[in-house]
């Protein structure tokens, strides 16, 4: 039977009705009840003859401010954007290595590099695929779910699990099934008053609810504004968004590298002549045989279908421009007819143009769900994360869903074998987890006319120090190589699929850095895996962040810092640029080398906004002085130039 009550009674509720042993499931990402579940962890960690296992992922926080320049920016724009978002306290706990010794935290997918220097965190990842972690959680004896939830503004009885219906709805048959056992399993929710109401699969009855707190979270959400995309992603999405077929279907993605893909496609369909002339500057017409094949650079006729463990922002902006329009249906028969051309799209009942198993984004993404209406809402359909990450179970109706798939995710190391790296370091830290990857990678393969296709920036700069993100080998790999298919870098496109491992290592030597093609040529001749008369052909010998700078500068319009907006002010977008420049070049702890960058610095008055939102226009001391010829350099060093 329901109860409503407060949090702290709730407490007592689960304290009193469960066994000594509390292991309590949490979603991954927004919709964790935060302020339960620090009540809950503060009881807990004062009755030492009581344990706490917490199971979840993506635990949000705000993040770090750092020290120096770096702090001075984001002081003031944590405090605007994050509000009076209640942090997790077992989340400062594992940065700081002092959880209590009652309680443990499990989670499957770790804030991306956020948790890489703690040791119980570190342990107690827990390798899984998204789509089994229900599964894994439940049998390790989940005694307690607890769930943000959303109220239909209509019909107070109703709710809805809004942000999060991905792992619960594969967990409440589990559930059922061991209560019909004698398990006690207690299910609690909280309302925020913020959370968009989602209709469809992930709408419950309040009856559905053990505990219910009677006071609706008004907290600030935790949001992940937009932030820059720069040329190396540009380039990268506008190489796969000529992939993208129309009428297919489309999964991507959070991160600038999914943004400049929704960019790229927008501009496919709104400025298609602009675009085109984009790729052609690109030289794209080397993979024309397999863009004629699998894809397209026309504007989208009959629009797609997005199938996405993440309903991103891009994907919300792509179905607002009537890109991603294409409605799939619930059974077979109305899906065979759809796919015949002989289904009307306008008159059938129960479409639906996107599927998403969680959803996460910048406050103007919620807000823009608030406003739809419920039949709007509708087309977007929050489900259970086996509905999307898998195919077995409605199987042949997921088949005639997903035709044409293109499953885009992001790495950031390739081997020249063609794995693929995503999650943890080759010492073994782990950076985040392995999630869906793995299950869209496998769907790639095992859909008739879908392809798998994994995104990376070919270099990266840290503190003045380049290097390759293709090598050789790395001591850890997300996908093995025997799955390698598409593999896309700012430089083009590598068809891996079905190739010999000369043929993959020369593929992906076109789309590497010239500045280390050399180097990877004789470690593969040396390991016998290349013929020693190889020779790179002339077209790849100029893969320079040069020649990309130069295209950029011949199509500017189509290269937009912030393509889906942005939660940063004008002068914040430009401080957020020379501190990105400054890092890259530089180490900020060593004073004295940054100093030879600030003697040919600007005069102050020339970023005089700029430095007064950084509290720089009057220094005081020698190290505010630095501080602000650093900034000036770096800020003339990234002012934008008009086209």
């Amino acid at each position: 039977m329901l109860q409503s009550c407060s949090i702290e009674h709730a407490v007592d509720e689960v304290l009193a009705r469960l066994p000594q042993h509390i292991h309590m499931g949490m979603p991954l990402g927004l919709g964790k009840p935060n302020r339960f579940a620090n009540a809950l962890y503060r009881r807990i960690a004062g009755m030492p003859e009581r344990q706490l296992t917490i199971y979840t992922a993506l635990s949000l926080g705000r993040p770090a401010l750092g020290d120096g320049l770096q702090k001075r920016f984001l002081e003031p724009f944590v405090e605007r954007v994050f509000g009076d978002y209640p942090e997790l306290d077992f989340l400062a706990d594992l940065h700081r290595d002092s959880l209590p010794a009652n309680i443990r935290v499990e989670q499957f997918f770790m804030q991306p590099g956020s948790l890489l220097h703690s040791a119980p965190a570190q342990q107690d990842y827990v390798s899984s695929n998204y789509s089994h972690a229900a599964r894994d959680i439940n049998a390790a004896g989940l005694n307690l779910v607890a769930q943000l939830l959303a109220r239909d503004p209509q019909d107070p009885g109703r709710l809805s699990l809004s942000c999060n219906p991905d792992i619960t709805l594969d967990m409440l048959p589990m559930i059922a099934k061991r209560r019909a056992q004698g398990e006690t399993i207690l299910i609690l929710g909280q309302v925020h008053s913020d959370l968009p109401y989602m209709p469809g699969d992930s709408e419950i009855d309040a009856a559905d609810l053990d505990l219910l707190i009677d006071e609706e979270e008004r907290s600030t959400l935790f949001s992940t504004p937009n932030m820059p995309v720069g040329i190396q992603d540009h380039c990268i999405g506008l190489h796969a968004s000529t992939l993208v077929r129309d009428g297919g279907t489309l999964q991507i993605g959070i991160g600038s590298m999914g943004d400049a893909l929704t960019a790229a496609l927008l501009a496919r369909q709104a400025d298609n002549e602009g675009y085109r002339a984009l790729l052609a500057d690109l030289q794209v017409d080397y993979w024309q045989p397999l863009i004629d094949r699998e894809g397209g650079v026309e504007p989208f006729a009959q629009g797609l279908y997005g199938c996405s463990e993440m309903f991103v922002n891009g994907l919300l902006a792509l179905a607002d421009a009537g890109i991603v329009r294409r409605k799939v249906y619930p059974t077979v028969a109305l899906q065979e007819q759809a796919n015949a051309g002989t289904l009307d799209p306008d008159s059938a009942v129960g479409g639906v143009s996107i599927h998403g198993g969680f959803f996460l984004g910048p406050r103007s993404f919620y807000q823009r769900l608030r406003e739809l209406p419920k039949s709007r809402l509708a087309q977007f359909n929050m489900t259970a994360i086996s509905y999307i990450n898998e195919l077995y179970g409605h199987e042949e109706l997921k088949r005639l869903q997903r035709r044409d798939a293109r499953f885009i995710n992001s790495a950031f190391t390739m081997t020249l074998m063609g794995a693929a790296v995503s999650d943890q370091l080759q010492g073994g830290r782990v950076l985040s987890g392995v999630g869906g990857q793995y299950n869209f990678v496998a769907q790639g393969h095992a859909l008739a006319d879908a392809r798998s296709v994994l995104i990376l920036r070919s270099w990266r700069e840290s503190a003045g120090e380049v290097s390759s993100n293709i090598v050789w080998e790395y001591g850890h790999c997300t996908i093995p190589r025997h799955l390698r298919d598409i593999v896309i870098t700012e430089y083009g496109i590598a068809d891996l699929r079905g190739k010999t491992d000369a043929k993959v290592i020369e593929a992906l030597l076109n789309i590497s850095d010239s500045r280390f093609q050399a180097g990877l040529i004789e470690q593969a001749q040396k390991a016998g895996k290349l013929a020693k008369d190889f020779r790179l052909e002339p077209r790849f010998a100029d893969n320079s962040p040069q020649r990309l700078q130069n295209i950029q500068a011949r199509h500017r319009h189509l290269f937009p810092e912030y393509p889906l907006g942005s939660d940063f002010s004008a002068q914040e977008r430009d401080l957020l640029r020379a501190l990105n420049w400054l890092k890259s070049k530089f180490k900020l702890s060593e004073i004295l080398e940054l100093g030879k960058a600030a003697l040919d610095a600007p005069e102050p008055a020339a970023f005089a906004e700029h430095l007064e939102r950084m509290g720089l226009e009057k220094p005081e001391g020698l190290r505010e002085d630095l501080y602000q010829r650093f900034l000036l350099a770096g800020l003339q060093a990234t002012a934008p130039t008009m086209s």
